[in-house]
Order: structure tokens, then C-alpha cells, then sequence
């Protein structure tokens, strides 16, 4: 196991891509534990042999479907009308755009290349700093793969083996609170005089066209949750339904999408489908390594000293994840903890709605923090902006999202609570 451990930071820390570092520490462990290679395919085979991770492609090709045919201009000029001239108007609308296009995209890559080249390059013209535009936009841009529908909890519930709608309901309310926690530092930077009066508007004549067009784009994700808690289809149905309406939308609705575009899009979707059903079936091997190794016990003993206190055992989890996703990806990190931690806090009582939010969100924060946070990369090439610029503004919207984290593992029912309403 120590070999495992050793093999993966190695070759990561090398370069390798995550998928092959993941695979060939995982073969290094079968070594030591004598164990057949053949046992490799087996595994991974068998670990993507799921009816779930078929909804997986699907709503990666609605992103991309959505982001090629410019639907996020239309979600930017709906949330200018909701926010409307206030001070800091602009970057309420950056943050009420995020949530939006979360419930389109389902990733945090979509949300920044779709907003980030619009409010990272307007935002400065109307007096905000380019760095806190940024800033902005990437802190929000996390709420992408938390609000329905996520591509990342197809996969988490794959391989944690929990329900993916029952997911996309608990997420619903702390995707909201990330929203708020980025409008609740807007609005302190806005009190202080810190922000410019917003100078982006829909003109009159436009906005009942804007409006509309805006209410059309959200009837997308409206559906697939209607129809997803309703019991009309399931969540994997609901993709392949959710694909005929975005290409709908795009092509004949909006006609802002040509077929290039459309066949562009099946290939960047089926690009990355490979690419992430690669990292999982890997990282499969890793975990079936490392449960031959005694992991799950040498864990259960180190935290067997917290087992009478979910809510500090909660905490713990939340900061190492945190820490995880410092160095390690969101996706690799939750395939290969969420196995060997949810049968603990199952057994102390805690609720898989919960820690699955702790530690979706926990993780996933890791895309906007050095070093190897992804999106932050990608933002500071669209902004021009060193790592350093953003950083001095995007950590007081981390520190009010570990704020949201805290509530999350003091509060279960902001995660259980709408899921129990809707009786799942």
C-alpha cells in the first residue's frame, strides 16, 4: 500500500497524465500484493459495467451543445434583469448567471469558458478591477458541478453506489448557498464603496424578447428535474432527452448552431467521456488495491476516536478533502476516498446526502485553488492575470464557501432536507 501511495505521487507529481499515474501504481500494487494482472481488466471492466454512468455522456453533450451555440449570452442578459441597476449590479449578475448556467452545463470548464470571456472583459470597463472580475468568476464558477445536472455525481453515485437523483435534489439548496456566499461578499465590497454602480443594461425595446429567451434556455434543466422527481423517466433517460432539446434549441429555436457545431460537440463530448471513464476505471483498480491492503481498516482505527462526534468528524473530513483537492483533481479524489469513507460514516449514523455534499463541495474546491486548481489555470489565461493577482481577490470568496462548508456539517438538513420533502 505504501508502494501505491509512493507510485502515485511519483509519477504525478512527474507529469503523467492522472489515468495512466493511477493505472501503473495500481499494477505496482498487484505486484506486491502477488496478485494477477489479469485482474486489472477484470476490474475495470467490471467498474464501468453500470447503467448510471450512461446518463455521464449525455449531459457532457448538453454542455457542450449549450456552450457552442451561445446560450450563455442569453442567461447573461435574464440575470441583468433580475439584478437590475444596484451597485455592484454587474457582479450579482456574474453570480446569478452561474447558477443559471449550472443547471445547464453541469461542469465548472463550461461555466468559465461560456461567462468568464464575457464578465472577465466587461467587468473592467465598468470600473471593477480585472483581477476581482476574475476572481469572481471563478469562485461562482464551482457552483457548476454542484447544482443539476453534475456530471461528477453521475459518477460519484456510480461508484459511491447511492441514487443520482436523490444527489441532484441534496444539492440543490447548498449549490444556492455557494451562489448566495459570492453575493454575500459582493454585497460587502458593495457597502464599502468598493464596486461601481452597474452600468450593464437591457434597454427597454429588448427586454421582454431577453426575458424570454432567457425563461426558453431554463426550461432545459426545469424539465429534466420535473421530470427526473416525477418519476417520468429516470435520470439517464432524462439525458438522452435533455440532448434532442438542446440540439432543438440550438438549431432550430435560436439558430445560432450549426451543424459543424453539432458535430464538433459530439466529438469534444465524446473526448472527454473517454477521458473520464478512463480516470474511473483506473482509479477502480487503486481502491480494489488498497481494500486488499487493510486501508478501510487502518482508517476505521485512526478515526475511531471521533466516532461519538459526526459533526467534528465531519469537519476533519471536510479540511482533508480540502487539502486533497489542492494537489489531486476533483474526480480522481472523489472515486477513489468516497469508497473507502461512506461505509464509515454510514456506521456512525450519518446521513450519505450529507457527507456526500461536504464532500462533492469540498473537493471540487480544488478547481479554483493553486496549484493545480483547473479552472483557475483557465482563468488566468481568458483574464491575462497571474495566479498571484487572482488569488488576492478570490480568497475572500473561498473563505466565505468554506463558510457554507462549516454550515453543511452543522446543519444535515440543508443536504437531507429537500430530498426527505420529496419523499426519496
Amino acid at each position: 500500500m505504501i508502494l501505491l501511495f509512493l507510485a502515485l505521487a511519483i509519477l504525478i507529481i512527474g507529469g503523467l497524465p492522472i489515468a495512466f499515474a493511477f493505472g501503473l501504481s495500481a499494477m505496482a500494487g498487484l505486484y506486491v500484493e502477488d496478485l494477477a494482472f489479469l485482474n486489472v481488466a477484470s476490474r475495470m471492466f467490471a467498474g464501468l459495467d453500470s447503467f448510471v454512468l450512461l446518463a455521464a455522456p449525455f449531459y457532457i453533450l448538453v454542455g457542450e451543445i449549450m456552450v457552442r451555440a451561445r446560450l450563455a449570452d442569453r442567461l447573461i442578459m435574464l440575470s441583468t434583469i433580475i439584478v437590475g441597476r444596484v451597485r455592484g449590479g454587474t457582479a450579482y449578475a456574474n453570480v446569478v448567471a452561474s447558477i443559471l448556467f449550472a443547471g445547464i452545463s453541469g461542469t465548472a470548464i463550461a461555466d468559465i469558458a461560456s461567462l468568464g470571456r464575457v464578465f472577465i472583459n466587461a467587468m473592467p470597463k465598468e470600473g471593477y478591477s480585472r483581477a476581482f472580475a476574475a476572481a469572481l468568476t471563478v469562485a461562482s464558477a464551482i457552483i457548476g458541478p454542484i447544482i443539476p445536472p453534475s456530471v461528477i455525481m453521475v459518477i460519484y453515485a456510480a461508484v459511491a453506489q447511492v441514487s443520482v437523483l436523490t444527489l441532484f435534489l441534496a444539492a440543490i439548496v447548498p449549490g444556492l448557498l455557494l451562489g448566495l456566499s459570492c453575493a454575500v461578499v459582493v454585497f460587502v465590497k458593495s457597502l464599502r464603496g468598493e464596486l461601481p454602480q452597474s452600468a450593464m443594461t437591457v434597454p427597454a425595446g429588448q427586454r421582454l424578447p431577453a426575458l424570454r429567451d432567457g425563461l426558453v434556455v431554463m426550461t432545459l434543466p426545469a424539465f429534466i428535474l420535473f421530470g427526473t422527481v416525477s418519476g417520468v423517466f429516470t435520470p439517464t433517460e432524462a439525458g438522452g432527452i435533455a440532448v434532442v432539446l438542446a440540439i432543438l434549441l440550438g438549431t432550430v429555436v435560436f439558430r445560432e448552431l450549426a451543424w459543424r457545431e453539432l458535430l464538433m460537440s459530439f466529438r469534444a463530448a465524446a473526448r472527454l467521456t473517454a477521458a473520464l471513464l478512463l480516470v474511473l476505471a483506473t482509479v477502480l483498480i487503486v481502491n480494489y488495491v488498497l481494500i486488499l491492503g487493510g486501508v478501510q481498516g487502518i482508517t476505521r482505527d485512526l478515526l475511531a476516536h471521533l466516532s461519538d462526534y459526526p459533526f467534528l468528524f465531519l469537519l476533519v473530513c471536510a479540511a482533508f478533502f480540502v487539502v486533497v483537492g489542492l494537489v489531486l483533481d476533483a474526480g480522481p479524489a472523489l472515486l477513489l476516498l468516497a469508497p473507502l469513507l461512506l461505509p464509515i460514516t454510514r456506521q456512525m449514523g450519518i446521513d450519505d446526502n450529507q457527507f456526500s455534499m461536504v464532500m462533492l463541495i469540498a473537493v471540487t474546491m480544488g478547481l479554483i485553488t493553486p496549484p493545480v486548481g483547473v479552472c483557475l489555470f483557465v482563468t488566468c489565461r481568458i483574464g491575462n492575470l497571474t495566479m498571484g493577482a487572482i488569488w488576492q481577490e478570490l480568497r475572500w470568496f473561498f473563505l466565505a464557501e468554506i463558510a457554507v462548508l462549516v454550515l453543511l456539517c452543522l446543519f444535515p438538513i440543508l443536504s437531507t432536507g429537500l430530498p426527505t420533502l420529496v419523499g426519496r
